[in-house]
Protein backbone atom coordinates (compact mmCIF):
# COMPACT_ATOMS: atom_id res chain seq x y z
CA UNK A 1 0.00 0.00 0.00
CA UNK A 2 2.72 2.34 0.85
CA UNK A 3 4.00 1.87 -3.09
CA UNK A 4 0.43 2.99 -4.20
CA UNK A 5 0.71 5.98 -2.21
CA UNK A 6 4.30 7.15 -2.92
CA UNK A 7 2.91 6.88 -6.90
CA UNK A 8 0.04 8.71 -5.75
CA UNK A 9 -2.15 5.75 -6.99
CA UNK A 10 -3.91 5.62 -4.06
CA UNK A 11 -3.49 8.84 -1.69
CA UNK A 12 -4.87 7.69 1.90
CA UNK A 13 -7.09 5.16 1.41
CA UNK A 14 -6.67 1.61 0.07
CA UNK A 15 -10.42 2.06 -2.33
CA UNK A 16 -10.95 5.19 -3.40
CA UNK A 17 -13.63 6.77 -6.06
CA UNK A 18 -12.95 9.77 -7.60
CA UNK A 19 -9.97 10.70 -4.87
CA UNK A 20 -12.00 10.11 -1.78
CA UNK A 21 -12.14 7.07 0.30
CA UNK A 22 -14.67 4.26 0.19
CA UNK A 23 -16.41 3.70 3.62
CA UNK A 24 -17.71 0.31 2.60
CA UNK A 25 -17.20 -1.55 -0.29
CA UNK A 26 -20.45 -3.69 0.81
CA UNK A 27 -22.65 -1.76 -2.21
CA UNK A 28 -20.60 -1.73 -4.82
CA UNK A 29 -19.82 -5.28 -4.70
CA UNK A 30 -23.57 -6.37 -4.03
CA UNK A 31 -24.03 -4.00 -6.97
CA UNK A 32 -21.57 -6.09 -8.96
CA UNK A 33 -23.22 -9.51 -8.15
CA UNK A 34 -26.10 -8.65 -9.27
CA UNK A 35 -25.12 -7.38 -12.52
CA UNK A 36 -22.94 -10.81 -12.77
CA UNK A 37 -26.36 -12.20 -11.86
CA UNK A 38 -24.47 -14.50 -9.04
CA UNK A 39 -26.82 -16.59 -7.10
CA UNK A 40 -26.56 -17.01 -3.39
CA UNK A 41 -24.41 -15.79 -0.89
CA UNK A 42 -21.56 -14.93 -2.66
CA UNK A 43 -18.50 -12.35 -0.79
CA UNK A 44 -15.31 -11.01 -1.59
CA UNK A 45 -14.24 -14.64 0.21
CA UNK A 46 -16.20 -16.51 -2.28
CA UNK A 47 -14.49 -15.07 -4.98
CA UNK A 48 -10.79 -15.07 -3.95
CA UNK A 49 -11.71 -19.02 -3.02
CA UNK A 50 -13.07 -19.57 -6.61
CA UNK A 51 -9.23 -17.85 -8.20
CA UNK A 52 -7.26 -19.82 -6.07
CA UNK A 53 -9.02 -23.25 -6.95
CA UNK A 54 -8.63 -22.07 -10.36
CA UNK A 55 -4.98 -20.90 -10.05
CA UNK A 56 -4.36 -24.68 -8.86
CA UNK A 57 -6.62 -26.70 -11.30
CA UNK A 58 -4.17 -24.86 -13.89
CA UNK A 59 -1.37 -26.28 -12.37
CA UNK A 60 0.12 -22.67 -11.76
CA UNK A 61 3.15 -23.36 -8.89
CA UNK A 62 2.07 -22.94 -5.37
CA UNK A 63 4.85 -20.16 -4.88
CA UNK A 64 3.21 -17.98 -7.26
CA UNK A 65 -0.41 -18.49 -6.72
CA UNK A 66 0.42 -17.33 -3.11
CA UNK A 67 2.11 -14.30 -4.38
CA UNK A 68 -0.61 -13.52 -6.56
CA UNK A 69 -3.19 -14.49 -3.63
CA UNK A 70 -1.23 -12.38 -0.68
CA UNK A 71 -1.16 -15.57 0.81
CA UNK A 72 1.59 -18.12 2.29
CA UNK A 73 2.64 -21.10 -0.20
CA UNK A 74 2.19 -23.08 2.84
CA UNK A 75 -1.33 -22.00 3.24
CA UNK A 76 -2.36 -22.08 -0.37
CA UNK A 77 -1.06 -25.69 -0.55
CA UNK A 78 -2.45 -26.60 2.71
CA UNK A 79 -5.73 -25.13 1.84
CA UNK A 80 -5.86 -25.63 -2.49
CA UNK A 81 -3.41 -28.03 -2.61
CA UNK A 82 -5.64 -30.75 -3.51
CA UNK A 83 -7.03 -29.04 -6.32
CA UNK A 84 -3.64 -28.62 -8.01
CA UNK A 85 -3.00 -31.67 -11.10
CA UNK A 86 0.30 -32.61 -9.02
CA UNK A 87 -1.69 -33.67 -6.40
CA UNK A 88 -1.10 -37.53 -5.54
CA UNK A 89 0.21 -37.92 -9.05
CA UNK A 90 3.27 -39.79 -7.65
CA UNK A 91 1.01 -42.06 -5.96
CA UNK A 92 -1.54 -42.36 -9.29
CA UNK A 93 2.05 -42.82 -11.62
CA UNK A 94 3.12 -45.72 -8.64
CA UNK A 95 -0.14 -47.86 -9.11
CA UNK A 96 -0.79 -47.28 -12.71
CA UNK A 97 2.97 -49.01 -13.45
CA UNK A 98 2.75 -52.61 -14.32
CA UNK A 99 4.69 -54.74 -12.60
CA UNK A 100 5.82 -58.32 -13.44
CA UNK A 101 4.65 -60.99 -10.80
CA UNK A 102 5.65 -64.54 -10.46
CA UNK A 103 2.49 -66.98 -10.05
CA UNK A 104 2.89 -70.70 -9.14
CA UNK A 105 0.30 -72.49 -11.91
CA UNK A 106 0.86 -75.96 -9.80
CA UNK A 107 2.94 -78.60 -8.49
CA UNK A 108 4.79 -80.73 -11.44
CA UNK A 109 5.57 -84.43 -11.03
CA UNK A 110 4.80 -84.18 -7.51
CA UNK A 111 7.53 -82.72 -6.41
CA UNK A 112 7.17 -79.25 -4.61
CA UNK A 113 10.20 -77.91 -4.84
CA UNK A 114 9.75 -78.08 -8.84
CA UNK A 115 6.53 -76.14 -9.11
CA UNK A 116 6.74 -74.47 -12.55
CA UNK A 117 6.32 -70.43 -12.56
CA UNK A 118 4.72 -68.13 -15.02
CA UNK A 119 5.84 -64.76 -15.61
CA UNK A 120 2.57 -62.45 -15.78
Amino acid sequence: MRRWKDKKIAATHFVEWNGKPIASVKTGFARAVGLAKLEGNVTPHTLRHTAATWLMQAGVPIWEAAGFLGMSPEMVERTYGDHHPDYLKGAATALGRRHRRVVSVGISEGKPDAVPKKTV
